[in-house]
């Protein structure tokens, strides 16, 4: 059966057209759209979004080209349970990931997929991930029967014609197909094909499981890319800390959910910091090479921010609140009687009457969240008013430090820096966070997430931490390692770090500990700073006391820690690199 084509002119690659005839041929949609990322096309796109019920369209004076999509309850997170790595043998993926053979998965997704676009549109999505002419960018096509897919990866990505042009007449480009099929949880599948380069997603349509260029192309395919080609894909942001004399010193930083990984991307620093300038490269994905001088390059590959909104505000964010205003597509917030948008912990007063996320009646009597815990924005880029200058440069930023940290209410000081690369990458290794009533049914359990990337790695645990100690030999400037826990409580359970901007203070540290500005003693956990060396002038109720209260270590705490890392450990054991069992042994000896 032949497919009508619509839009198809700014291509003529072969290997491309070919796979996406057979694509066609094989899902049966009504049409072929191929889109071009134009203004003329996306405001006909959102039109027809609008018509179609899919988006609404938002109080034009209140939040400029911004829309409302609600997504069905059973579709509105990531499903690890559902997300497979399918390698050859089984040992490849590792014992963190789904895993089952590729030839098996595919017949079982192709027949999903078969006629599933019938009455539908297939959407040919080119993007490109990373900055126009990078060596380090790549280019995927997506195929999609969804129009709001469509419409927020051009937001996400740079979608279009500066993908094609990229590309070229190559045959290097990841493969992407994803259908909604009818939303059914039990035909849900997010699948990965490293060797070919190549993702499947059927039955969802939420961002994290459907966007594709972003956690399975930028990371899960990434990663495999990044350890066969010698570079890194990481999920972590990149900002650039700018004193008051011009220097600029950039850092990658990585850390679990609900850690503040976004405001810390897009940090303000307080008033007693004048001079000092946060800007934002990206929030939430790194790629990173080695660079001709020795030192370790970082893009983002992202060109816009898919950000949760819960607790979203001025205090919290205040350049994500600017970056909202408009130009936003927001999922699973509340609705309010002027069409604007609202959730749990939004500046002003709390609305008296609006519409829930699952489309029901809600006031503050309501016993339900007015917006889901993991309801979105999705923004471009280009709205953040701290966006650094050299997020579009192609050879990325030279990443003078990369910091690890998790949620601890307990054992983990505010910072501390790693004796050496070997030790950071154990320290990343090591990496957990302490989950919440609200996510797990239990408080103060200790979730492991090497570098953030549990979810994410699309190959062997184990063989990704030698990949990290590998880095070492190609760099002659190695990016110093920190661990930061914003989260540390007195036994009253108040927090005894203010946070928020006022994690500048931390950054100023690192900053000057990269530049040989500020000493630093030796402790058995690493180096930490002297309290001459840290700056807290201006810090109300905050004195050396205090600061030493933060930064001490508890060998009981510490020897308790050490002992719950057996199971990572345990899990990984055949692959796992001997240095790190080494550093772990050498820290149980040191307490």
């Amino acid at each position: 059966m032949s497919v009508t084509h619509e839009n198809l002119k700014h291509t003529h690659n072969r290997e491309v057209i070919d796979w996406v005839e057979e694509s066609a041929n094989l899902c049966q949609p009504d049409r072929v759209y191929w889109c071009d990322g134009s203004e003329e096309e996306q405001k006909m796109l959102l039109e027809q979004a609008v018509a179609t019920g899919v988006l609404i369209k938002l109080n034009e004076t209140k939040r400029p080209n911004s829309y409302y999509h609600r997504s069905h309850p059973d579709d509105v997170a990531r499903v690890e349970h559902c997300t497979f790595i399918c390698t050859p043998t089984r040992e490849e993926a590792g014992p963190t990931n789904n895993w089952m053979a590729p030839a098996e998965m595919k017949r079982k997704i192709e027949g999903l997929l078969a006629s599933s676009m019938k009455g539908r549109t297939m959407f040919v999505v080119p993007y490109l991930m990373g900055p126009p002419g990078s060596p380090m960018a790549k280019v995927g096509v997506e195929l999609t029967d969804s129009i709001y897919v469509a419409l927020s990866m051009r937001v996400m990505t740079r979608m279009g014609a500066v993908a094609w042009r990229q590309l070229g007449q190559q045959s290097d480009f990841n493969r992407g197909i994803h259908s909604s099929l009818d939303l059914d949880p039990k035909r849900r599948f997010i699948c990965h094909f490293p060797q070919d380069n190549l993702i499947m997603s059927v039955g969802s349509n939420y961002g994290g499981n459907v966007l594709l260029g972003k956690k399975c192309l930028a990371l899960r395919i990434g990663s495999f890319l990044a350890q066969r080609e010698g570079w890194m894909a990481e999920h972590m942001l990149i900002l650039c800390v700018e004193s008051p004399s011009g220097e600029k010193t950039y850092v990658a930083a990585a850390f679990p959910s609900a850690c503040g990984k976004t405001n810390f991307a897009m940090m303000i620093p307080p008033e007693e910091f004048k001079g000092w300038r946060i800007t934002t490269v990206g929030d939430d994905i790194a790629w990173m090479k080695p660079g001709s001088d020795g030192r370790l390059y970082a893009i983002n590959p992202e060109n816009g921010y898919f950000g949760v909104v819960p607790g979203t505000n001025t205090k919290s964010n205040p350049n994500a609140v600017r970056t909202i205003e408009r130009d936003t597509i927001f999922t699973n917030v509340a609705l309010t009687e002027d069409l604007d948008v609202w959730w749990e912990g939004k500046d002003g007063p709390v609305p008296e009457h609006a519409t829930d996320w699952r489309g029901n009646p809600w006031t503050p009597e309501s016993k339900e969240k007015a917006a889901h815990p993991n309801s979105r924005f999705t923004s471009p880029i280009r709205n953040n008013p701290a966006l650094a200058p050299e997020a579009d440069h192609p050879q990325g930023v030279p990443i003078s430090a990369i910091i690890f940290g998790g949620r601890r209410a307990t054992t983990f000081p505010l910072i501390f820096q790693a004796s050496d690369w070997g030790h950071g990458v154990y320290l990343g290794a090591m990496m957990g966070s302490e989950t919440t009533a609200a996510a797990t049914g239990g408080v103060g359990l200790v979730r492991r997430d090497p570098m953030a990337m549990l979810p994410f790695c699309g190959y062997n645990m184990g063989h990704y931490f030698k990949h990290w100690l590998s880095m070492r030999k190609h760099l002659m400037h190695v990016p110093r390692v920190f661990h930061v826990n914003w989260f540390r409580k007195d036994d009253q359970g108040q927090f005894l770090w203010p946070g928020f901007g006022q994690n500048m203070r931390v950054l100023k540290w690192i900053a000057e500990r990269c530049h040989g500005q500020v000493g630093a003693r030796e402790t058995i956990l690493g180096w930490m700073p002297h309290n001459k060396d840290f700056d807290i002038k201006g810090l109300p109720n905050f004195g050396p006391a205090e600061f030493e209260r933060l930064q001490s270590i508890d060998p009981g705490e510490w020897k308790k820690e050490i002992i719950a890392q057996e199971e990572l450990f345990v899990q990984l054991h055949e692959t796992m690199p001997k240095e790190l069992t080494f550093y772990r042994e050498l820290l149980l000896s040191r307490m």
